[in-house]
């Protein structure tokens, strides 16, 4: 077979990344946000079977970037399946619901997959999402990016319906 062509210097860098945490923390809510610019509410938004998978374009540091995002299931039912998709991931967004403490409580466990599937060259993202529901706040801020520095992440609040930091979430992983 013979090499690969080398690839132009204005060709889009290719990066694949993946959403990975608990059901209903929001991961569909920020892709669309961020790749079409919508939300939907949640009693309109359905639950992920297996994977969702969008391509994005964007500048980052003058490049452009083609974004392979691969929005993954929560439940533990497709948990099996998810593994495969690990496989290539040049960067994880994780996502936990700042009103949810059972989806933090979760965040060890992703770490943990992300260790055995992911090479530690991966840039990771840890997301706090729906931060516009700020009565039901269960995780204070501090105590998510203490978390992330513990694990060696970026840290992002976000939210999927006021497209607060979901920007940032993609800049810190491209």
């Amino acid at each position: 077979m013979p090499p690969s062509k080398p690839q132009a210097p204005d060709a889009p860098i290719n990066v694949k990344l993946l959403l990975i945490g608990n059901s209903s923390v929001g991961k569909s809510s920020i892709l669309l946000r961020f790749s079409d610019e919508q939300w939907l509410p949640e009693d309109e938004a359905s639950a992920t079977i297996g994977v969702d998978f969008r391509v994005h374009k964007m500048e980052v540091n003058g490049r452009m970037v083609k974004l392979s995002v691969w929005d993954t299931a929560g439940q533990e039912r497709f948990r099996t399946i998810t593994a495969s998709y690990y496989r290539g991931a040049q960067g994880v967004v994780l996502v936990y619901d700042v009103t949810n403490r059972e989806s933090f409580e979760a965040l060890p466990r992703w770490y943990a997959e992300l260790e055995t599937y992911v090479p530690p060259t991966a840039a990771k993202v840890l997301v706090g999402n729906k931060v516009d529901k700020a009565g039901g706040r269960e995780i204070p801020t501090t105590e998510g990016a203490a978390f992330a520095a513990r694990m060696g992440s970026a840290f992002v609040e976000a939210s999927a319906k006021t497209s607060e930091g979901v920007g940032v979430v993609f800049e810190k992983v491209s």
